[in-house]
């Protein structure tokens, strides 16, 4: 589903990251830890083709993603990608519902049951006609996460889905994570600075500047609970 190698991110003299290299498979969930400012949310960038990585190579389903032009990247995200952003993006002119369809509405698909079914799922089944500015934090959080989950894509980037929730609402949250993966066989990639988050996963990869450590090393035991 996914196969990063050798990548490398720089702003002028400043390397975010660099030799990353990481596959993922379809039905696996994996977590990615490190410390702060090491680049995950970057990272997720560069997958999404959001941002561009300055060496190494990306491949999504089997396409690879630096080779394609803008119009080739906006279509796999529409069809490939669900991404949580940590910031939200929740449009403030549109009502939650129609925030949560618009994956589907993209790719000229109407399909109201399923909206309600993910809203549902993450808690704001009446709160579908709100707009934004209505909401909370934590809620803000849900809308986006329904939104990227809603047209049932091959992967999910998820950059701390659960940082905004209380603990029993993160944990919903982690089983619809895990149920989609299970059930659709889909692919995650989680960031999270949670040990509990982190222990949801298959394995368990930590970013640093030099590249991705191995699998279930030394991220779990400095993660907060």
């Amino acid at each position: 589903m996914l196969r990063l190698r050798g990548l490398r991110k720089a702003y002028d003299l400043q390397v975010v990251f660099d030799n990353v290299s990481l596959q993922i498979h379809p039905g696996e969930f994996v977590a990615l830890t490190g410390e702060s400012g090491v680049g995950k949310s970057t990272l997720l960038n560069c997958i999404a083709g959001l941002d561009q990585p300055d060496s190494g190579e990306l491949w999504l389903s089997g396409m690879s993603v630096r080779e394609l032009a803008e119009p080739q990247l906006a279509k796999l995200r529409r069809e490939r990608l669900g991404f949580v952003f940590q910031a939200f993006h929740v449009l403030p002119h549109l009502s939650v519902a129609d925030n949560v369809a618009l994956p589907l509405l993209l790719q000229g698909r109407a399909d109201g049951a399923r909206v309600q079914q993910v809203l549902d799922a993450v808690g704001l089944g009446s709160l579908a006609g709100r707009m934004p500015a209505q909401l909370s934090g934590g809620q803000l959080q849900r809308v986006a996460i329904a939104r990227a989950l809603v047209h049932r894509p091959p992967l999910i980037l998820a950059d701390e889905p659960s940082g905004n929730l209380d603990p029993d609402t993160a944990a919903r949250i982690l089983d619809l994570l895990q149920e989609q993966v299970r059930q659709e066989g889909a692919a995650c990639l989680l960031v999270t600075h949670s040990r509990s988050a982190a222990s949801r996963a298959d394995r368990v990869l930590t970013l640093t500047a030099s590249g991705m450590q191995a699998p279930d090393a030394a991220a779990p035991a400095c993660l907060p609970a």
